[in-house]
């Protein structure tokens, strides 16, 4: 079974017709005998469209309820069975009710093609995803339903359905479209002239580079080489000089002149990698293309003309524009020049712009060739005066002399020279030095003198000895310059692949970090890792470093594909081919790199889940037993005080009710801790810093407890604390609560505060039995009981709510061993020097200043419900400290 046909009516703004046009095309198939059914569609109560459903079979639409409201949506499964030839689906970019099958309604139009099913379908432009940003800035509306533009690009057909702005107007003004009593304020603000002109604008060039890449797959497919004029394409030849700017606005300038004209800077590099470009140029010029609305483009060929000429025929370009030669008089003896070329093979089909510029015939400079990569062009200047000057002024020097060396000397200062030419330039200055060397020793040192003639054999052997011997010895010394390039290119991939493998193997590097290192090495100017899920889907960076990074790998300097579906895309040169080993490397690390940090992430997210899972767990517990035991008691209570066959005494009707009480009181503040560390747990916890004395807090947190179960020692002469006293007291009070559950009898347990520093030291003493160093931090985690407490003796959560309220106050709590046995809990907080200041918070006038709430202490509004794990699903509550301080007196232990 093959896949079905997608046609698309593309409107250019609301009302222009393409459901009617859906509706007639349905019309005649089905006169042409085909089976075709109407999936959706939506007249929005306009008579012509509603008079065009009639005659064509529709499939009942699938109800849907959603938030108390009924809605319709087109039912895929009843077209699936119903199995079609054609069907007829409205509004592509729809947004379908949450339930239905897909989200989107151009999925279920991508299921309908899978089952063989021919789709006949509408969008306006303005729904179009990358078009977006661009409607919205000419109608100020955002378009919340977009379709993907690769889904109308697959599309077998797009047939544009356009119409003038007055026209569409008027159709607007009659009533054609929308109800009265909504035409005036549409014409005033949509639909008014620019905005329709606009939108009809983008409509049209959408579909005529659409039209294009029918043009090109046409001409691909049946290898037309020729130019199809079809519209002005202005190819730029770049070369990475200062005229490269005067090209492109001269091209921009031709493009301007007819409408629909597009740019094509190229800039053409050999395949080496060796260039006499300059990359900050080609970005400045890059920079400027793009500006000006064209597109830039680095292709790689040794022939210059032929890849320059290949290029433009290959993007049907119709025109090229280069620039005058920088070359010098004397240096067309090596050929006529990339214009005059490409102006010779061009053919009547491209033509060729020579454009005049400040930088005509000043020259280029010398060629770079392959062993200035290596010695660099300094050396090799140097080499060729030694190569080239030295011999004559040698020969000027011996032959003004009166002494006779002899012409074997003569050969060896010759050679020497040779070897001099050798190691600073390499080997052509050597052999350059060599050849006019033995043309020089023929001429004025082998008898007959003056005369390119040698009479002694035994001379014709020594100067063809010292050609040969100049020759190997500056091959030999260019071969040794070649290894030690190697050797030294070898170390630096070494160092970069050892970088690679210590960082795998640690683990550091983060993907920004090794991004960066790519740039570095490479001398690059940015670097992307593009990612995409399919062959279809757009790329997406999945990070880069440096500025206009490529946002597809086509659109880089450099790629460097990484498995299907990703790529490093570098932009500023392009790399020599012996550089793409270690970039490989780069690559397939940055890949590497970028799982670990996902992985990392959902290891996180785990942990987090894990955490929670083990927290809801822990709270069923609670809720199955500790909250259970004090119901069952006050359940108890409360059925006997209404048994009717009991005479109950007044003490035992008080015993019951105080029991019911206790109860409540247990429950209370098991809740209470539940919700506290639902709100630490979730952020919500805003404390109100102010500065006060901690006798005036310290005193109220100990109304829980017996009075003779605690000794207070907090002097008058302590600074003042900079602390929320609503979350100190609770604070305080849990501690101080878990210290006299494990406290022996007789053994009261010691708060007292001291100051050391700018801190002030809260110490809750107790004497029992202690708790070893291995587990004083897991005290502080929640529901956790240290020891064989038994059950019902509290969920575990106490020390954990007073450590998150501390730290929230910018504070410590610790545990510590009391000397001669016991445990100490240190709450550490911040000492404020000095007199009394004003509050610095007050409490919002939002959550947290509802009756009951203390006033130090309030709680950020949490997030809608539906945002939250089930654990977090609680309203803010602020902590009504002074209820719970007279009702704690017979709550249980934690």
């Amino acid at each position: 079974m093959g896949r079905g046909k997608l046609r698309i009516y593309l409107g250019a703004a609301p009302g222009v017709g393409k459901t009617y046009a859906m509706l007639s095309e349905g019309h005649r198939r089905g006169e042409r005998g085909a089976d075709c059914v109407v999936g959706f569609v939506e007249h929005h109560g306009r008579p012509r469209t509603e008079v065009m459903l009639h005659g064509l079979e529709q499939i009942e639409r699938k109800a849907l309820v959603y938030r108390g409201a009924d809605f319709t949506e087109m039912d895929v499964d009843a077209l699936l069975a119903r199995r079609p030839a054609i069907a007829l689906v409205d509004e592509l970019a729809h947004t379908n009710v949450p339930g239905s099958r897909n989200a989107k309604r151009w999925q279920d139009v991508e299921e309908l093609l899978r089952a063989g099913i021919d789709v006949v379908s509408t969008v306006n432009i303005q729904h179009l995803e990358s078009l977006g940003d661009v409607v919205e800035s000419i109608t100020g509306v955002r378009q919340r339903e977009t379709v993907p533009d690769e889904v109308v690009r697959r599309a077998d057909q797009v047939e544009l359905v356009d119409m003038s702005p007055q026209a569409l107007r008027r159709r607007m003004a009659h009533g054609n479209i929308y109800k009265p009593e909504k035409v005036d304020a549409a014409l005033s603000n949509y639909f008014r002239p620019g905005n329709l002109s606009a939108l009809r604008e983008l409509a049209l060039l959408w579909v005529a580079d659409r039209a294009d890449e029918y043009l090109q797959q046409y001409r691909g497919e049946h290898d037309i080489r020729s130019t199809w004029q079809a519209r002005e394409r202005i190819v730029v030849g770049l070369t990475g000089g200062p005229e490269g700017r005067t090209l492109i606005r001269r091209a921009s300038r031709m493009a301007a002149k007819g409408s629909g004209g597009e740019i094509l800077a190229v800039y053409i590099a050999r395949s080496d990698g060796l260039t006499a470009a300059s990359p900050k140029e080609l970005a400045v010029q890059r920079t400027l293309v793009e500006d000006l609305g064209g597109t830039f483009h680095h292709v790689i060929g040794d022939n210059i003309p032929e890849a320059l000429l290949a290029f433009a025929r290959g993007v049907n370009a119709t025109q090229i524009v280069l620039g005058s030669s920088r070359r010098r008089s004397w240096q067309y003896v090596f050929g006529p020049g990339v214009g005059a070329s490409v102006a010779r093979d061009s053919g009547p089909d491209l033509d060729v712009h020579i454009v005049t510029h400040e930088e005509v015939a000043k020259g280029r400079g010398l060629p770079v060739v392959r062993s200035a990569a290596r010695l660099g062009r300094n050396r090799i200047l140097a080499g060729w005066v030694v190569g080239t000057l030295f011999p004559v002024l040698l020969c000027l020097l011996l032959t003004h002399i009166e002494a006779d060396l002899g012409i074997a000397n003569d050969m060896l200062l010759f050679l020497a020279l040779t070897v001099a030419a050798a190691l600073l330039g390499g080997l052509w200055p050597a052999l350059a030095s060599a050849a006019l060397g033995s043309l020089l020793l023929n001429y004025f040192f082998a008898p007959p003198l003056h005369r390119f003639t040698v009479s002694d054999p035994k001379n014709i052997v020594a100067i063809v000895v010292f050609f040969g011997v100049a020759v190997s010895v500056a091959s030999v010394v260019d071969l040794a310059a070649r290894r030690t390039h190697q050797a030294a290119r070898l170390r630096a991939e070494s160092e970069i692949l050892s970088f690679l493998a210590g960082s795998v193997l640690r683990g550091e590097t983060t993907l920004d970090a090794l991004l960066e290192r790519v740039r570095e090495t490479f001398a690059m100017e940015s670097v992307a890792l593009l990612e995409r899920v399919n062959d279809v889907e757009p790329w997406k960076p999945a990070g880069s470093i440096g500025p206009r990074p490529a946002a597809r790998p086509e659109d880089a300097d450099v790629d460097m594909p990484i498995g299907d579906h990703m790529a490093l895309a570098l932009t500023g040169r392009v790399l020599p081919a012996e550089d793409r080993r270690v970039l490989g490397a780069f690559a397939a690390q940055a890949a590497v790199v970028l799982d670990r940090q996902r992985l990392v992430g959902e290891a996180e997210e785990a942990r987090r889940m894990a955490e929670g899972n083990r927290i809801r767990t822990a709270l069923l517990a609670a809720v199955s037993h500790d909250l259970r035991t004090p119901l069952a008691s006050i359940k108890a209570s409360v059925s006997s005080l209404r048994s009717a066959d009991v005479e109950w005494s007044e003490e035992d009707r008080a015993e019951l009710l105080e029991g019911i009480e206790a109860g409540a009181d247990r429950l209370d503040h098991l809740v209470g801790n539940l919700l506290d560390m639902s709100r630490l747990q979730t952020g919500t916890v805003t404390p109100l810093i102010r500065e006060i004395d901690l006798d005036e807090v310290v005193p109220m947190a100990l109304g829980g407890v017996p009075e003779d179960s605690v000794v207070l020692d907090v002097p008058e002469a302590l600074p003042m604390v900079a602390v929320d006293p609503g979350l100190l007291e609770r604070t305080v009070a849990n501690v101080v609560e878990n210290a006299v559950k494990y406290s022996p009898a007789g053994a009261p347990v010691l708060v007292a505060a001291s100051c050391l520093g700018d801190r002030v030291e809260v110490r809750v003493v107790d004497r029992g039995r202690g708790v070893p160093d291995e587990a004083k931090d897991r005290i502080f985690a929640p529901f956790q009981r240290y020891g064989d407490a038994p059950r019902g003796a509290g969920v575990g959560l106490g020390l954990a709510v007073a450590r998150g309220f501390a730290e929230a106050m910018e504070g410590t709590l610790t545990a510590e061993d009391t000397p001669g046995g016991g445990l100490t809990m240190v709450l550490t907080l911040r000492a404020v020097h000095g007199g009394r200041a004003p509050d610095r918070a007050t409490v919002d006038g939002g959550a947290g200043a509802g009756a009951g709430a203390h006033p130090g202490t309030t709680a950020e509004p949490t997030a809608p419900a539906e945002q939250l794990e089930p654990t977090e699903q609680l309203e803010p509550m602020e902590i009504d400290h002074g209820r719970e301080r007279m009702t704690r007196q017979k709550a249980g232990p934690q």
